[in-house]
């Protein structure tokens, strides 16, 4: 019988409906669990212990009253600490935000409380969801960084302080922590999930992201976030589909797009023979893999991506920078103070060419079910003044189509590996469903050794 912080959020939540676990025994469990590991860990900024456990006898009470329950009733759901939680500390990991404490709830913290989660707490971001390190330790090795920006995030779920976390991705701040952590995360299509509420880095850019241990967990999340919000003028504007049922047509051995170029070259040996290696299993499985080009405007998207996120965070950073420039940690004054001297008609230009660039990859993606690449150029790096390189993210979030990333092996030195799979816009149930197919298939069972 495993214990209730083991529990994915599809457990937890079907054995809370079914009458088999109480609320308030999971978020006993969580918090614990917090207490026991986050020392060394250090995940998480604010546990409201009070809060979390009268909010848990609430949702049991309801439980025993017979009413209708939300899809993810009981179950606690930890937080980057740039969403907005009414009453909450909200820091981003900055001395710019240190005392700040929202008035009202981001859209997603909105959506998560009225399908009956509960808010665990605020994990740690590097600050403001940029480059600056957080103090977070990899649980698989706390000598190597969680990558970032979403680092108590991911670390958070991996060593089970909490079902599923919210992060964010400007670049490759949620799947590539979750790829350095040996868990599953999910950059939905651009507008999936509202910003309204979470402090940006770029809105051009910024995407909410979902980290869990398994596809199933993202795609229960997915839909419990997912829809238009008035709130947020980059929302998709129109009905959030079935994503189980789409899931469901792609249960069966798919067609997978893996891309050689330029992967192969930036990735790491082992991390390319690696990625050889899954494709060829999920080829036995069944599935009819075949190499695919790159469009030739991925050779400018790196440098666009840059472009935009400098002056968007120039944008929204300018007057605080102003007054308290020596406030902001080295990275992100440097890329804030880029964005402010680049031109207008540079930006321009960059938007521009992302837009080519955007309908050349949903062109390239709609050829085929997924395209596969590895999630990472290595393994998460022994270093903590790092977050990792974020090469292999950056092209879908510059497109804003949907990317997830799922463990599938070990390398040498015990670190977590993780391919990559991507789609077409808006086409998250595909995608989903072909990483639950390669988890089933080719996915890595287990967690870190110390924090399983």
């Amino acid at each position: 019988m495993p214990e209730p912080y083991e529990l994915s959020v599809v457990e937890a939540a079907s054995q809370i409906r079914d009458g088999n676990l109480s609320p308030v025994a999971l978020a006993e469990s969580l918090l614990a669990r917090i207490d026991a590991l986050d020392g060394d860990l250090r995940a998480w900024v604010t546990i409201d212990r009070d809060g979390v456990l009268a909010v848990a006898r609430e949702r049991e009470a309801e439980v025993e009253r017979g009413g209708p329950l939300g899809p993810i009733h009981g179950v606690p759901v930890g937080l980057k600490d740039i969403f907005y939680t009414a009453g909450m500390l909200t820091a981003c990991g900055s001395r710019v935000y240190a005392d700040f404490v929202p008035d009202f709830d981001a859209t997603s913290v909105s959506k998560i409380k009225a399908a009956g989660g509960i808010i665990l707490g605020k994990a740690v971001t590097t600050e403001f969801a940029t480059s600056d390190p957080s103090p977070t330790h990899n649980p698989w090795n706390l000598e190597h960084t969680p990558g970032g920006s979403s680092s108590g995030s991911s670390a958070a779920v991996a060593s089970r302080m909490a079902p599923a976390a919210l992060g964010s991705q400007t670049g490759g701040s949620t799947c590539r922590p979750a790829a350095y952590n040996g868990i599953v995360g999910l950059k939905p299509t651009y507008g999936r999930i509202s910003r309204y509420g979470v402090v940006p880095v770029s809105w051009s850019l910024d995407h909410v992201g979902i980290l869990t241990r398994t596809v199933a967990d993202a795609a229960l999340m997915l839909t419990v976030l997912s829809g238009e919000d008035e709130n947020d003028p980059g929302s998709l504007r129109h009905p959030v589909p079935d994503f189980g049922a789409r899931m469901a047509e792609y249960d069966r051995p798919p067609r997978i797009g893996l891309v050689r170029q330029y992967y192969q070259d930036y990735a790491t040996a082992e991390t390319w023979a690696h990625t050889e290696e899954v494709a060829n299993q999920l080829a036995e499985a069944g599935a009819e893999v075949e190499e695919i080009p790159l469009p030739d405007s991925f050779a400018q998207v790196h440098s666009l991506q840059r472009i935009v996120m400098n002056v968007d965070c120039a944008g929204f950073h300018e007057a605080n920078h102003r007054i308290r420039a020596a406030d902001y940690g080295p990275r992100i004054r440097a890329g804030i103070e880029m964005g402010m001297i680049i031109p207008t008609a540079t930006y321009l230009k960059a938007q521009r060419l992302r837009r080519q660039f955007r309908a050349d990859m949903d062109r390239m993606a709609s050829n085929v079910d997924v395209v596969m690449t590895p999630a990472t150029p290595a393994p998460a790096p022994r270093d903590l003044n790092t977050t990792g390189d974020a090469a292999f993210q950056v092209p879908w979030t510059a497109a804003g189509l949907p990317s997830v990333v799922v463990p599938t092996g070990l390398s040498e030195m015990g670190m977590p590996m993780a391919v990559q799979f991507g789609g077409p816009w808006a086409e998250e149930g595909k995608v989903l469903g072909v990483a639950q197919w390669c988890e089933r298939t080719a996915g890595l069972n287990q967690g870190p050794p110390n924090y399983s």
